[in-house]
């Protein structure tokens, strides 16, 4: 019995069968139906039970039917190859350009980049600049301690202070607002094109701050001697940006000053005090339990306000810091029951998922907080003695409106004498019968008590436990300093390439010096300064990388500083919107294919090595697929928690060659119109000097070698590259007119224009036609990032050209998105990119030294291909039955041109290009996979963002019934009515200036937490790739009522293919081949383990828990505000409805 491996419903049978089959042989064979494949294979239909039937007669047409197809399908493969073939060679000058470089092979020699060697070079340089910032940083504390050690304090202080939102204002009168003087503002390109003083620095205060506040003018006052500071470090180090001081009474002192601009709702929420970079300078890393009293009594305004709170305290962890919130009443309650017994890292995603549990909690039952306590002292003290956690401070926050038990046992027997835990305590509402308890439990452990009775005092009652915890850094004058993860310059995200959108700040926390304040450890505030990431990539320049290379950063908890494949931005609808979890995207979801995360490992514990990896790198939007092999070369760099990657691709990735070439030579031939280089890459510095800001880099080159710009800092091997590559690529120019100048009118080949690019950077194109009747005006363009060289990559036409044997053109269909088509425009005007890559070899070692390509109209590409897929009108049909001759353009044939990674350039249907053949027509593309032609690739995707993602199950949500829905919305009701009487209308029976906006607060502040459309989620998607081993193939397909003929035909010295269908035969029964991205969803148990899972991080290098001179007497007293009788008398009829 023959066996014989095949996929279901088409089989090759070979030789041997035909023999057997031609003698009449008996066969068992168990597949449906088998196909010609050459001169000694048959088509032959087969019985189910096995047997081989006598249907020779009845398929002999059809043989010869298929035999005639396939023969012709061979020949057009061939003649539209070589003609195209010959267009793109003819056009792109790639021969003239090949020979040119292979002119040079006698005297440039190739060398191995050594990865080791250049990480080295890259981390001392990054470390270097990161340093100057550092001392920048320092100047600003020492500045401000000075400053404030001679101020003396005065409640009664006035003092005229830049307010940003109120500067350059002017009343009905026409005179300047009190704090709005005039306020001089130019755009500066080294400052985002923003509008800005670089003489003085102005001062923002968020609204729930009164801008005259005593401690605010005081703070002003003695802050006004940053400014010479501020200038001096801007002269010293011109690469610095943004330099601030944020104050712990809430003031941001902000260099340059600018305008600041409030919301819609004329609301400045921006408190520097919540900011990442504030919090981890003001604090040692601490683990957190909130403890929550969700008893029958906190309802209404009482369970609004706690909620709030709990909100902000998550505000004010960072990446370093752990956490867990339990709710108690008869019961203790963890609010994510996934996460019982643990503490979790207070991370983005965790955080907000707190906030939403906890904005579902509900009031009921009796209040017994030593439960709650005793639960919260066993997980913290466990954290401690394992090793888990932050190993530093330790808090529990203890959110009430009541304390009545006896606590004195449960802190002798967890947490008395050494008191290693803090408590901080929230007593919540306006009864305060129970003050003097919930106080002497924070003042006996070491921690703060505050009163909060209404929305309007939760930032600033908050924010009192972070000064405690400042207190044993400040009292010993340890000034450490911070890096913050990656964060978004919202000013930039609208224009700038996504990876250079993000900053990081070096901060420091600032003190007080005075001796009489010592033991009280007054922390001021926080200076800091911005440093983007662009800045930090420019010190790993792209040239020296390689096509694909790359590097990246990462931090000491595993988080992406900056790497090419980082997307921080997603569309909603026309929107472009931050990511909610940007700036806590970890390395092992970058780079996934690192599955024992090896990498990650040793990148966060600081080491210096190497490791290499076989990869699927996704291009073009997910739609392509490229397979390397890397070579990672990973360093720390020294008094940062960062490390640096840079990654070689093995083979042409790891060389580079280096030619000489005479200033004199080169400069001629730079100097002309046609040549364009990368002006995101840096020849030479141009944006330090004003002077040079103006230039591009192609004219601060010129200028350079010319003479002109002597003091121009330019890197000198990039520069020479450009050279040698400028006289080389030189003679194209040439050529490239000539064949313009013998284009007939009509241009019949299509070449709309030609290009080429080198690996220094240096681009030439020619237009064949005239601009206005260009199809496809943003390629070559910074409109269109794909087409050209940037920080992050090469151009996606030259990577897939490398990836292909020089001479071999890759062909792509640009989509109408690409283009910027108007939507309902015909695609008549696409276009057609083709490339190719230009090597040198020395000595059997081969380099990339360019690549050249062309851009075809896709309207006379199809006349093309119609006009040579058709038989001649003399074919002999006498022996053939059906239609004969036969023509891609007859009803009863489907032709196709497909690229390798299946997608159509060429349909009979114009709607059809562009899109993958598997969406068309999932039958053929289905056998061409089975058959082995297509390779389907799964991808993953662990940066997407989902629709409709639902929030993670929580067992915390109480039962709900009918009548339980009908109380809960009167509750509702009659809790925000009371919040509104409260927050809106008391206002105005206070001190109108010592209050705050109450409406705008509870506006920002508190409102109902609205889900994006889109949450972050992991994806996995296909990609499908044409193996080029596989020349030729076709058959049948079996689509029930009939049988489909296909025949697929690689054609020569490209990555198309010629594929060709029968028309009549309906498989729309088979399913389609789609790309679309399928979420990866996880079940009860694997999401749990997942959310609890600590992966491993380095812990900062300080910690500052304890210090025996800290005063803990200072523990906080009761605030509160007396009211009307009347208005009182209104409140607590409210309240009793309420409750």
């Amino acid at each position: 019995m023959l066996t014989q491996q095949c996929a279901p419903q088409v089989c090759v049978i070979s030789p041997l069968f035909y023999f057997l089959y031609a003698h009449d042989a008996m066969i068992k064979y168990n597949a449906n139906s088998v196909f010609q494949l050459d001169d000694t294979s048959v088509v032959s239909q087969i019985y189910n039970n096995g047997e081989a039937s006598e249907v020779w007669h009845v398929y002999e047409n059809s043989l010869k039917l298929l035999q005639r197809r396939y023969r012709s399908v061979q020949l057009w493969a061939s003649t539209f190859g070589e003609e195209l073939n010959s267009i793109v060679t003819k056009y792109s000058g790639y021969l003239l350009l090949q020979k040119k470089y292979k002119d040079t092979e006698t005297f440039i020699r190739i060398e191995e980049v050594d990865g080791v060697e250049l990480v080295t070079q890259f981390g001392k340089k990054m470390k270097e600049m990161l340093g100057r910032k550092v001392e920048a940083v320092k100047r600003l504390v020492d500045a401000a301690e000075e400053a404030d050690l001679y101020h003396e304090y005065n409640m009664d202080f006035e003092f005229d202070y830049y307010n940003s939102v109120l500067i350059n204002e002017v009343d009905e009168n026409g005179n300047y607002m009190e704090l709005g003087n005039e306020f001089i503002l130019e755009e500066n390109e080294h400052f985002n094109n923003l509008p800005v003083n670089t003489s003085l620095s102005n001062i923002q205060v968020p609204t729930n701050v009164y801008n005259k506040d005593p401690n605010i003018l005081n703070g002003a006052y003695w802050s006004e001697a940053l400014n010479t500071v501020f200038n001096e470090n801007f002269l010293q180090d011109p690469t610095l940006t943004w330099q601030y001081f944020g104050s712990s009474t809430g003031f941001f002192r902000l260099y340059p000053g600018i305008k600041w601009m409030p919301d819609g709702n004329g609301v400045i929420s921006f408190d520097c005090r919540n900011r990442g970079w504030y919090i981890q300078a003001a604090t040692s890393p601490k683990d957190i339990i909130i403890l929550f009293d969700i008893s029958g009594s906190m309802k209404g305004l009482r369970m609004t306000i706690a909620k709030h709170t709990i909100d902000t305290i998550l505000d004010t962890l960072g990446d370093n810091d752990f956490v867990n919130i339990i709710a108690y009443n008869d019961y203790v309650h963890y609010v994510e029951p996934c996460f019982k017994g643990t503490l979790v890292q207070a991370d983005r995603d965790n955080r907000e998922h707190f906030k939403q549990l906890v904005d579902k909690l509900s009031a009921k039952g009796t209040g017994i907080v030593n439960n709650g306590l005793i639960e919260a002292f066993n997980i913290l003290n466990e954290f401690n003695e394992t090793g888990q956690g932050s190993l530093c401070n330790q808090a529990i926050m203890l959110i009430t409106d009541g304390a009545v038990e006896e606590y004195e046992p449960v802190f002798e027997q967890y947490n008395w004498p050494d008191c290693k835990v803090r408590l901080f305590t929230y007593l919540i509402g306006r009864e305060v019968t129970f003050a003097e308890q919930v106080k002497w439990i924070a003042c006996n452990n070491k921690g703060y008590y505050t009163h909060i009775s209404t929305l309007a005092g939760v930032q600033e009652n908050v924010m009192e436990y972070l000064h405690v915890l400042s207190r044993p850094m400040v009292i010993n004058h340890d000034h450490d300093i911070i890096w913050t993860e990656a964060y978004m310059n919202k000013a930039l995200f609208k224009t700038a390439a996504r990876s250079l959108m993000l900053m990081t700040t070096v901060a420091m926390p600032v003190f007080s010096r005075k001796n009489e304040t010592r033991a009280r450890g007054i922390l001021l505030g926080v200076a800091g300064s911005d440093v983007p990431m662009r800045e930090l990539l420019k010190l790993a320049p792209r040239y020296k990388l390689g096509v694909h290379g790359y590097a990246f950063l990462n931090t000491n908890n595993g988080y992406i500083l900056a790497h090419p494949d980082l997307r921080p931005l997603y569309k909603d609808g026309e929107k472009v919107k931050p990511k909610p979890n940007y700036n806590s995207v970890d390395l092992s979801e970058v780079e996934w294919e690192d599955e024992h995360e090896i990498l990650r490992t040793a990148m966060v514990n600081g080491e210096n090595g190497t490791m290499s990896m076989n990869v699927k790198v996704p291009v073009d939007g997910g739609k392509r697929v490229l397979f390397l092999t890397n070579d990672y070369f990973y360093t720390h760099i020294d008094d940062t928690p960062f490390s640096l990657c840079i990654v070689l691709t093995r083979g042409h990735g790891e060389s580079l060659f280096i030619g000489n070439i005479s200033v004199e030579e080169g400069l001629h031939d730079i100097d002309q119109p046609d040549v364009i280089l990368a002006d995101e890459w840096i020849y030479c510095v141009t944006d330090i000097d004003p002077h040079h800001r103006k230039l591009s880099q192609k004219e601060a080159v010129i200028r350079y070698l010319s003479g002109e710009e002597p003091d121009l800092d330019c890197d000198e091997e990039l520069v020479q590259e450009v050279l040698f590559d400028a006289v080389v690529t030189a003679p194209i120019e040439a050529y490239w007119t000539a064949i313009a100048m013998n284009i007939s009118q009509n241009n019949e080949d299509g070449v709309e224009m030609a290009f080429l690019g080198t690996r220094a950077g240096l681009m030439r194109s020619n237009l064949f036609v005239g601009k206005e009747k260009r199809s496809n005006k943003k390629f070559f363009t910074n409109q269109d990032k794909r087409s050209i060289f940037t920080m992050d990559h090469f151009p996606l036409w030259y990577r897939r050209a490398v990836e292909q044997p020089a001479g071999h053109f890759v062909y792509s269909i640009a989509s109408e998105a690409d283009m910027g088509f108007i939507s309902g425009k015909t695609n008549r005007n696409k276009m057609v990119t083709a490339s190719t890559s230009v090597t040198v070899t020395v000595s059997r070692k081969t380099a990339i030294a360019a690549a050249v390509g062309v851009q075809i109209n896709l309207a006379l590409m199809r006349r093309r291909f119609w006009a040579i897929t058709q038989q001649s009108n003399d074919t002999d049909c006498s022996d053939i039955e059906g239609r004969c001759p036969i023509s891609c353009e007859d009803d009863a044939l489907n032709c196709f041109l497909v690229d390798n990674n299946g997608f159509i350039l060429i349909s009979g249907k114009v709607e059809d290009t562009g899109r993958f053949l598997g969406e068309v027509d999932g039958s053929v593309m289905t056998q061409l996979v089975n058959m082995g032609m297509f390779n389907e690739v799964k991808l993953y995707d662990n940066q997407a963002m989902c629709k409709g993602h639902s929030d993670h199950h929580s067992g915390s949500e109480p039962m709900i019934s009918p009548l339980y829905i009908f109380f809960a919305a009167v509750r509702w009701f009659l809790s925000n009515l009371f919040t509104v009487l409260v927050e809106f209308h008391i206002c105005s029976l206070w001190n109108v200036d010592n209050m705050v906006n109450a409406k705008s607060v509870f506006h920002f502040g508190h409102k109902h937490r609205k889900l994006d459309a889109f949450q972050p989620c992991d994806t996995e998607y296909p990609a499908f790739v044409n193996d080029p081993t596989i020349k030729e193939t076709n058959g049948y397909i079996d689509c029930g009522d009939c049988q489909k003929m296909f025949v697929a035909q690689q054609i020569e010295n490209s990555n198309l293919l010629l594929l060709v269908t029968e028309a009549y035969c309906d498989c729309s029964i088979l399913p389609s081949v789609l790309l679309e991205p399928t979420e990866v969803k996880y079940n009860a148990s694997v999401k749990c383990q997942r959310m609890r899972s600590q992966k491993l991080r380095r812990r900062p290098d300080t910690c500052h828990a304890f210090h025996p001179e800290e005063n803990a007497e200072e523990c906080g007293g009761v605030s509160g505000v007396s009211l009307s009788g009347v208005l009182l008398a209104l409140n607590l009829g409210m309240a009793a409805a309420v409750l």
